[in-house]
């Protein structure tokens, strides 16, 4: 508890954001305090109190309990998590199906068996720039997107991996969100090829842009693939790795803004973030 309660502290130092916290036995009850305690807070559900925890909770607090799930559970008069754990097994079968009768029986008694696996590496790679209510022009808004770029394009070689799917992420004045993507005929880590696609996604959303404005633009990086297994082709050009590698050296060794594109120079980073891995 005194290191997730330091790591909200640091967080909210170096980065500016309140994270929430759920501390439990199983993966699915720590979830469940971390939705508890929002928007800023740190839950830990003591195991000599799990059900009297879970148990007066609405049903909704179930994995897998949507909008029509809940109707069905309210139409027989079962409103909270308690109620649904009261009920044998097979009357939530026949209610709800095979799987998800069995799966809501389970976790109304929080049966979790799912291990926490660590180690497993991240299925992508992004970040995102919050861009406020002025409309950026497109210049500006290229910028951006060069800037998010050459910054995830450092971590997917720092971490040795390479992407083939580039994904474009908005949001919109009225706040709804769309993405776009685009997948390479091979998996690449170079910055120039990564920001070409990101040009073209940006370039067929333009009119979409225009109509709608934007407040946030984001890149992420996904299929990725460990670079030390991936096969170099004989024909392959070798300066633009040549170059990302002396610039990252760069960056490294004496900071990241030691090297900057011309179209940077001058323009306010704004307010960035990385994405969470799916």
């Amino acid at each position: 508890m005194q290191i997730a309660a330091r790591l909200r502290e640091r967080i909210l130092d170096e980065v500016g954001l309140p994270i929430t916290v759920g501390i439990a036995r199983t993966k699915f009850l720590a979830k469940v305090a971390s939705a508890v305690a929002k928007p800023n807070g740190l839950l830990v559900v003591s195991p000599d109190d799990e059900l009297g925890f879970l148990h007066p909770l609405p049903v909704e607090r179930l994995w897998g309990v949507g909008r029509v799930t809940a109707a069905k559970l309210h139409d027989r008069g079962l409103r909270t998590v308690g109620q649904v754990a009261a009920l044998d097994e097979a009357l939530l079968v026949a209610l709800l199906g095979r799987a998800s009768g069995r799966q809501l029986h389970a976790l109304a008694h929080n049966r979790d068996p799912r291990p926490v696996q660590t180690g497993r590496r991240r299925r992508s790679i992004g970040s995102q720039r919050a861009l406020g209510r002025r409309r950026p022009s497109f210049p500006e808004l290229d910028s951006s997107v060069i800037a998010i770029v050459d910054r995830v394009a450092r971590r997917l070689r720092a971490g040795r991996r390479r992407c083939r799917t580039v994904v474009l992420r908005l949001r919109f004045d009225d706040f709804t969100r769309a993405t776009r993507s685009l997948t390479m005929p091979r998996s690449t880590d170079q910055s120039q090829e990564i920001l070409d696609a990101a040009r073209r996604l940006l370039a067929d959303a333009a009119p979409l842009i225009q109509a709608r404005g934007i407040t946030l633009v984001g890149i992420s990086l996904t299929n990725l693939e460990d670079a030390d297994r991936i096969q170099l082709t004989l024909t392959e050009d070798w300066r633009p790795d040549a170059l990302d590698a002396a610039l990252d050296e760069a960056r490294d060794r004496y900071g990241a803004d030691a090297v900057k594109r011309a179209v940077l120079l001058g323009r306010a980073e704004g307010i960035s973030m990385p994405l969470l891995p799916d």
